[in-house]
């Protein structure tokens, strides 16, 4: 949801005192990945359809570059500096591949239900 649509349902819950649940806090959730000695960690997760990944470069002198390229949707992180975060939110059910640009070998396997 961008930030026009958000301010628009903070005014509505603000100006009504009707509860509005975003699109963000619906897909609110502890799916945190470390990239860390050049793996994804966990290497597999399973999510809601909706729900956001959040991927935190701990490695302290490599860069990372998150980035899925399918079909359905795409993601690119860009170069991660060590401690940067990126969040990827999948929009569509299915089983998808989270790659680094930068390190070829390190996969991490999000698989998406409908909720």
């Amino acid at each position: 949801m961008d930030a026009y649509l958000r301010g628009a349902a903070l005014a509505i819950v603000l100006g009504t005192g009707i509860v509005v649940v975003t699109g963000a806090a619906i897909g609110a959730g502890n799916n945190d990945v470390s990239q860390k000695g050049r793996t994804f960690q966990p290497a597999a997760l399973t999510i809601k359809r909706g729900e956001a990944v959040q991927i935190v470069n701990d490695d302290a002198d490599l860069l990372h570059h998150a980035y899925v390229d399918t079909p359905e949707f795409s993601f690119d992180s860009g170069d991660q500096a060590p401690g940067e975060k990126a969040r990827i939110v999948f929009p569509v059910a299915g089983t998808f591949a989270v790659l680094c640009g930068i390190h070829p070998k390190m996969k991490l396997t999000v698989r998406v239900e409908a909720p």
